[in-house]
C-alpha cells in the first residue's frame, strides 16, 4: 500500500478569483513538487480548463480529476468530481443552462481564461461564474450523479459560502456523506457539533494561487494497493471509496 496524497479542490485562471498564474502546466507542476499525485480541478461553475488540466497532468504523472465548485441558489459551494472527463464536461454544458448571466467587470474579477494544453488563452468566460446558479443545494448531489459524479459540500468550517454559515447547521437532510474541512484541526469540533459522525471528511486546499496549494504531509491522502497501475484504475479506485458509505 502506498500514499497517494490528494487535492480535490483547487482553482485554475479560469475562475474570477484565481490568479492568473493558476495555468493547468503550473498547477500540475507545483502539486507534483508539493507530492500531490491526484488532483481535481474545480473551478467555479465551470470545467472548461479541465481538458488542458488533463493533459498537463499526464505529463506530470498526476492523477487527474475533472471537477466543478458548484455555488447553489442559496449561494452555497458544493464540490462536484466526476470519473471522466466526457461526464465533466456534459454536467458543465447542464450547469451553463441554470446559470444567472452577468456580465464579467474584468477590472474587478480579473479575466476569466480559458486555455490549452500549452497554457496558450484560446478562449475568454465573458459572464461571471462566481455567482449562485439555479440549483438548490438539495438538487445538486442528483444533478451530479446524472453524469456519474458526486458532490458535497465545499469547505463547511467558513464563513464565505458554506453550508453550515449559511443554513445555521450541517444539511443532512440532503443526505450527503461527504464534506470538505478546510482546516482539519477542526474536525472532532465539527464532527460533535454538527453530528458528523457518519460524514467522510475530505481536506483540501480551495487554492486560488499557486502558494496556497499545500506541501507534502500538509495534504491528506488515499492508501492505495501497489497492485494499481494507471490513471483510470487509481481513479476508479478513489471513486469507489468517495461513493462508499
Amino acid at each position: 500500500m502506498s500514499k497517494y496524497f490528494y487535492d480535490f479542490h483547487v482553482h485554475s485562471c479560469l475562475s474570477p478569483c484565481g490568479d492568473a498564474d493558476n495555468t493547468p502546466n503550473n498547477l500540475v507542476g507545483m502539486a507534483f513538487l508539493n507530492g500531490v499525485r491526484i488532483m481535481a480541478l474545480t473551478d467555479h461553475n465551470s470545467s472548461r480548463n479541465c481538458p488542458a488540466f488533463f493533459a498537463a497532468a499526464r505529463r506530470f504523472g498526476i492523477v487527474p480529476i475533472a471537477g466543478m465548485e458548484l455555488t447553489t441558489s442559496e449561494d452555497i459551494h458544493a464540490v462536484c468530481l466526476f470519473e471522466t472527463l466526457e461526464d465533466a464536461l456534459a454536467f458543465n454544458d447542464e450547469v451553463d443552462t441554470r446559470r444567472v448571466r452577468i456580465k464579467n467587470r474584468e477590472e474587478i474579477f480579473g479575466e476569466q481564461l480559458i486555455l490549452d494544453d500549452e497554457d496558450n488563452v484560446v478562449g475568454h468566460e465573458e459572464d461571471l461564474l462566481i455567482n449562485a446558479t439555479t440549483i438548490a443545494l438539495d438538487e445538486a448531489p442528483a444533478l451530479a450523479e446524472k453524469y456519474g459524479g458526486i458532490c458535497y459540500p465545499a469547505h463547511i468550517d467558513r464563513p464565505a459560502n458554506g453550508a453550515i454559515e449559511i443554513l445555521g447547521d450541517f444539511p443532512h437532510y440532503v443526505g450527503f456523506h461527504l464534506a470538505e474541512l478546510h482546516d482539519r484541526s477542526k474536525a472532532d469540533e465539527y464532527v460533535r457539533t454538527y453530528g458528523l459522525e457518519g460524514i467522510r471528511l475530505l481536506f483540501s486546499s480551495d487554492a486560488h494561487y499557486l502558494d496556497q496549494l499545500r506541501e507534502g504531509e500538509d495534504n491528506d491522502w488515499f492508501e492505495i494497493d501497489d497492485s494499481l497501475h494507471g490513471e483510470e484504475p487509481i481513479r476508479r479506485h478513489v471513486f469507489e471509496v468517495l461513493r462508499s458509505r
